[in-house]
């Protein structure tokens, strides 16, 4: 084989290793912890109409995350249990606020793990001598911790409770506590008592929604996430019939 017929072989195989490697593209999603288990279902949805593209999320709790955003981490998304967080990060020119996406809307419920039949009540439980611990997420970072403590002052009950009260980092350590026995009872997302490591443990009551600021939850760009034609693919998707009977089987209404 003559050398020029090397060379034209060699720069046909480099243009196609080149044209392999750019249809494979990379999404980071930064998701509140309520996510978690909607997050597999809801990716691999997306993934099936994007073929070559990954999706590599990371969950944690919104106000934690909104910090890791401003910090420089490198995330395209931001998927909020909130609207303030996401905002926020608009406001300090780290996201795109022209993106800024309501795409579901949280339920809280009380959640125990505590045998019985009886059906659950808030206050019954509450008051309830086996309950020794109740775990809540952080109400500074977590927006479910923060509705789960205006629902307990609106009930009047925060201020007696406090004493007994156990503060998990994000909504999923709260579930932990309740899981693993830590705490008798905890405040969690629906999402979380609906999915399939725990929908057949323990009993719960939903919170009624109008003890608390509702539930938005929101995604925007990041200001990395504005130059990924995938980020903004994925925004669409959000709102799609797809991805809302997926957040719908987890307990999630439409904003």
């Amino acid at each position: 084989m003559s050398s020029s017929v090397t060379l034209r072989l060699a720069f046909a195989l480099a243009l196609l290793a080149g044209t392999r490697l750019a249809a494979q593209s990379a999404l980071s999603i930064a998701a509140a912890a309520n996510f978690i288990p909607v997050l597999g279902p809801l990716d691999a949805a997306f993934e099936a109409t994007a073929p070559g593209t990954t999706v590599t999320p990371s969950a944690g709790a919104s106000g934690s995350l909104y910090a890791q955003i401003a910090n420089g981490a490198p995330f395209d998304v931001f998927l909020s249990a909130d609207l303030e967080f996401p905002r926020k990060l608009a406001q300090s020119g780290f996201a795109v606020g022209t993106s800024l996406t309501p795409f579901a809307t949280g339920r809280l419920v009380l959640w125990t793990t505590l045998p019985g039949r009886d059906p659950v009540t808030i206050v019954g439980l509450l008051s309830n001598p086996r309950v020794h611990r109740v775990a809540i997420a952080n109400p500074q970072t977590a927006p479910y911790g923060k509705a789960a403590k205006q629902a307990l002052e609106r009930l009047g009950l925060y201020a007696a409770l406090a004493p007994r009260l156990v503060t998990g980092e994000n909504i999923s350590q709260t579930a932990q506590f309740v899981d693993t026995g830590n705490a008798q009872a905890g405040f969690v997302a629906l999402s979380l008592v609906l999915s399939p490591g725990m929908k057949d443990r323990g009993r719960w009551v939903e919170v009624p929604a109008g003890l608390y600021a509702p539930l938005v939850h929101a995604a925007i760009l990041t200001n990395r996430g504005a130059a990924n034609p995938e980020a903004r693919r994925y925004l669409l998707f959000l709102g799609s019939p797809a991805a809302r009977a997926i957040l719908a089987r987890f307990g999630y209404g439409t904003p």
